[in-house]
């Protein structure tokens, strides 16, 4: 790249680099953790797989059957935005499947927590799951700890007992779920209920502030908040029933014991603490956005474990939401670096990165990221991009680069282009309209050695500058 006639200057045909190469390197720890191995006796994938497709056979029966019936163009699957069916729907569904509609609605709030079915609006579609379905079964037990996680919402919980000490035994599940796995086998309701009270009086306790500054005196009769001394036992009884409704766990002569799936999703989740609290650069509780910028100083393995850590201490769904959000904005680093964690999510982010490639600041990134997904080799999915996409993208990692990277590489980043010519590529990039060209170009002609190829960049950005030609 040092020719002085800009218009002989050849730009060598290479894969873009990976935007996370953009930032300086630092010291990359060289011990990890080793894969962790499921406790003795769990059932391999296959057969965890095999007994979650029985377990949901029904729901995705039904959606299934939504699938085909409540496509668009049809009639629509439910009243209102909440997913619920509509009563036509259902006697219709239950005609045709011989069940009730009772049944149907069941196995419809299954299908939707198992992630088997989408609702948008009065429209459902079938989610990502149903169609690996048959031949995935990672994607079948995906489905199933989504549905352990809503464990909750399966079954109705009791009219008369206050929200907030619905909303403590919820959280007090989670510890008497180890405690039964860490058993291996049946424990005592009464254990249980036991533990249960020691949580939740902790819960209360760690809730509990002492009020700054004077305070009035107590009312001679002040009423006991509500709830706080009504018995636990009818609310223990309700979880177990809920997460025995999902197929966690099973009952019988005043005991519970989790099934081989309830104890393999409990210590699933036991790991998924562990390694949040090995985060390497210590991001698990930021925002996305200032997760993303304090991987921008780490190397590519560094980076993947701190998202699999920011991953594993957030539901799915708002993490990717969130993601999205971070790489919608004007940091063109956070945004590669975003889609970078993306892939680390894999196949669950799929309906949000397909939504994304609509829009234009994020469809070379969410293209790229369904290739590669579909089973496009890493060093041809730019193939799918095309001549104005690939262009709009090298501007965004250039203006990465320029903003926080170092001259030699925005040097560098010329050779990335798919242009064949350096005139070719200063006359596309000013076509195609990025926000950033401007400053771009200018940082380019700052940075490039040669004065004949730094003279015609500054022209380019006088030219886009202006709007002349």
């Amino acid at each position: 790249m040092t020719s002085r006639n800009p218009r002989d200057s050849r730009l060598r045909l290479v894969r873009p680099r990976p935007l996370a190469a953009a930032p300086r390197a630092v010291t990359q720890r060289s011990s990890r953790r080793p894969a962790p191995r499921p406790p003795e006796g769990t059932p391999p994938p296959a057969e965890l797989a095999r007994m979650a497709r029985a377990g949901l056979a029904d729901a995705a029966r039904v959606a299934r059957w939504a699938d085909s019936m409540l496509g668009p163009g049809r009639d629509g699957a439910t009243p209102d935005d909440k997913g619920t069916l509509s009563e036509a729907t259902a006697e219709r569904a239950a005609e045709e499947l011989g069940l009730t509609p009772a049944q149907v609605r069941a196995d419809w709030d299954t299908a939707r927590l198992a992630g088997l079915v989408e609702v948008h609006g009065d429209i459902a579609r079938p989610g990502w799951r149903l169609r690996a379905w048959n031949r995935d079964d990672s994607a079948v037990l995906r489905g199933w700890v989504a549905l352990f996680d809503a464990w909750s919402l399966a079954h109705p919980e009791p009219a008369d007992r206050e929200a907030s000490a619905v909303a403590e035994v919820v959280s007090a599940m989670p510890q008497v779920l180890s405690f039964l796995q860490l058993s291996a086998g049946p424990v005592p309701v009464e254990q249980l209920l036991d533990l249960l009270e020691q949580r939740v009086t902790e819960l209360r306790t760690e809730r509990c502030e002492i009020p700054y500054g004077p305070q009035p005196e107590p009312a001679p009769e002040t009423a006991a908040p509500p709830d706080a001394d009504a018995p636990l036992a009818p609310l223990l009884d309700w979880a177990l029933h809920a997460l025995a409704a999902v197929g966690a766990l099973t009952g019988a002569d005043g005991q519970a014991t989790l099934t081989p799936l309830g104890s393999w999703a409990v210590w699933v989740k036991l790991e998924q603490i562990c390694v949040a609290a090995q985060s390497p650069a210590g991001n698990i509780e930021q925002p996305a956005a200032d997760m993303l910028r304090g991987c921008a100083q780490l190397r590519p393995n560094a980076a993947r474990a701190e998202y699999r850590a920011w991953l594993a201490a957030r539901p799915v769904g708002s993490a990717v939401t969130e993601l999205l959000a971070a790489a919608r904005g004007e940091d063109a680093l956070t945004r590669g670096l975003a889609f970078e964690a993306l892939r680390v999510v894999g196949a669950p982010a799929e309906p949000d990165v397909r939504s994304a490639a609509e829009e234009s600041w994020l469809r070379p990134y969410a293209l790229l990221w369904l290739a590669e997904h579909d089973g496009h080799d890493p060093e041809d999915a730019h193939e799918v991009l095309t001549r104005e996409e690939s262009t709009w993208l090298w501007v965004d990692t250039a203006a990465a680069v320029a903003d926080h990277g170092e001259a030699p590489l925005l040097v560098r980043h010329l050779e990335s282009a798919v242009q064949p010519t350096v005139p070719a590529l200063l006359d596309e990039v000013r076509a195609v309209g990025h926000p950033r060209t401007v400053q771009v170009l200018v940082a380019l002609a700052a940075a490039h050695p040669d004065p004949a190829l730094a003279k015609a960049v500054r022209r380019a950005a006088f030219q886009v500058h202006t709007g002349g030609s």
